[in-house]
């Protein structure tokens, strides 16, 4: 496999960075709550990840320096695995003052516990699946570490009982939902099965707000599909509020996690 030059780029940068601030390895690593030997490996071009890229711009105050030559990296390791478009989507993601998604089959990759990732990116994806769960896991991450200041999460109730993985990744699934059901940010709403045919039977969707503009993702064919047409958008967001006016409040909704938790 060729090397990642990229990642190779990004170890010599930060050594210069850390040379440059004259530091020993052992203290930048004491610096950032990390171990000197994932210091090594990073400056050796080994490996990086994106929170490490995170708090070295932190650090050195060097702006998204780090997290640019992170993304290219990332993007290089995974771009057979990853589908078209959803690299943008991720651009404007992180850019985003709220989020509102709704997943009628799957729970969406932000909101995935490792296992349920695992199950899922290999069952779907080709390539590098231990690299896609690590990229998933290291996006979620981020999201809890600093979350958008609003985001909702609504499921349609048959996604709590598809068994991905089989039931031990379905109670760690279903444990972490309730978790993040208690984050201040985060609102997640459950529609009930007795609703029958609802909007969101097409697919999963994401509405993404800025200031003053939205835009809208969705997959098709192995597709992904970012759309910033004003009218497009609009069409995402009518369904979101027909499908938020059959989903039960927060509270209701963590009772039908906990009845499908409990059924396994």
């Amino acid at each position: 496999m060729a090397e990642n030059q990229a990642r190779i780029f990004f170890g010599e940068e930060l050594r210069r960075m850390r040379e440059k601030a004259g530091l020993t390895g052992k203290e930048l690593a004491d610096a950032l709550g990390c171990t000197p030997q994932w210091i090594s490996t990073m400056e050796s071009g080994r490996k990086v990840s994106e929170q490490s890229a995170l708090d070295l711009d932190t650090y050195f105050k060097t702006d998204d320096h780090f997290h640019l030559l992170w993304r290219l990296a990332n993007s290089l390791e995974t771009k057979v695995a990853l589908l078209p478009g959803f690299t943008e989507y991720l651009e404007r993601e992180r850019k985003a003052a709220t989020a509102r998604t709704f997943s009628a089959l799957l729970v969406n990759g932000r909101f995935q516990s490792e296992e349920y990732a695992r199950a899922v990116l290999s069952s779907t994806r080709s390539g590098d699946v231990e690299g896609l769960v690590e990229n998933r896991l290291a996006r979620g991450t981020t999201f809890l570490r600093d979350p958008l200041p609003s985001t909702w999460l609504t499921l349609d109730e048959t996604v709590l009982y598809r068994r991905i993985g089989g039931a031990r990744v379905m109670k760690s699934q279903l444990n972490y939902l309730l978790e993040l059901s208690e984050h201040p940010e985060i609102v997640i709403n459950i529609i009930p099965q007795d609703v029958g045919y609802h909007a969101g039977l097409g697919g999963e969707f994401t509405i993404l707000s800025f200031n003053g503009s939205q835009a809208a993702y969705t997959e098709s064919a192995g597709v992904g599909i970012l759309i910033e047409d004003p009218v497009k958008v609009e069409s995402f967001a009518l369904r979101w509020d027909l499908l938020r006016s059959h989903a039960l409040p927060v509270n209701e909704s963590r009772v039908l996690i906990r009845n499908a938790l409990e059924s396994l």
